[in-house]
């Protein structure tokens, strides 16, 4: 096990020089790091949404930036980034981690036509709700306003009942590993049932109708 602070240039680069003086190659790359944001977008100064995209966008940046040359040098790797259904529907009381992982999805489908040339496969994975301590460290809004906190306290609640009932962490880690072992890995993954589900909900049913379903499930006025 070795450490690594995906917001520091120098301990990016000192990670992947440690791994290729032990192992001589890296062949995969999971970006896991990330950390979350809950409250109104109002809410969060410019400096608190820099910070969170510092971790949940530029760290994989960096960290994929680091390893490319070696998997180039290969003609062979696969980098696997940790999105969420986030990154296809909208979150409210989430927006800034929600943007940060809309980022994701963009830059990663980006990232593998450019790479695909070179042996380099960038996948991403979709997990919903997951039972981890994830809802124990979100960040708090660096600016609280009034005027929110009811919704945001709901919207706590909601979160907390919903990672209760959330998949294990092990379907997350089962698609990782799926993907990270596929002769031909598939561009996404969802992870879960419920990813599944929300997943095709967003490709099929009219916007209106799920905006409406959206609302009425997080105890929003409809």
């Amino acid at each position: 096990m070795l450490s690594c602070d995906v917001t520091d240039d120098a301990s990016v680069a000192k990670l992947v020089e440690e791994v290729l003086a032990k192992a001589g190659r890296i062949d995969l790359l999971v970006n896991n790091a990330g950390i979350g944001l809950l409250g109104a977008a109002e809410e969060s100064s410019t400096e608190q949404a820099q910070a969170l995209f510092d971790v949940n966008v530029f760290g994989v940046l960096r960290m994929t930036n680091a390893v490319l040359p070696a998997m180039r040098r290969q003609r062979k790797g696969t980098i696997i980034n940790l999105s969420s259904v986030l990154g296809f529907i909208p979150a409210p009381y989430s927006a800034l981690y929600a943007a940060t992982k809309q980022a994701i999805e963009g830059y990663s489908e980006s990232l593998d036509h450019e790479l695909r040339t070179f042996g380099i496969r960038v996948v991403l994975i979709e997990p919903a709700y997951t039972r981890t301590s994830f809802e124990e460290n979100i960040v708090k809004p660096d600016r609280l306003l009034d005027i929110y906190d009811s919704a945001r306290a709901g919207m706590n609640g909601v979160l907390r009942k919903a990672i209760e009932a959330g998949d294990a962490p092990e379907v997350v880690a089962a698609t990782v590993l799926n993907a990270a072992t596929a002769s031909f890995p598939r561009r996404r993954y969802a992870a879960g049932k419920m990813a599944r589900q929300v997943s095709f909900l967003r490709r099929f049913v009219p916007a209106s109708a799920f905006d409406k379903s959206l609302r009425k499930q997080l105890g929003l006025p409809t």
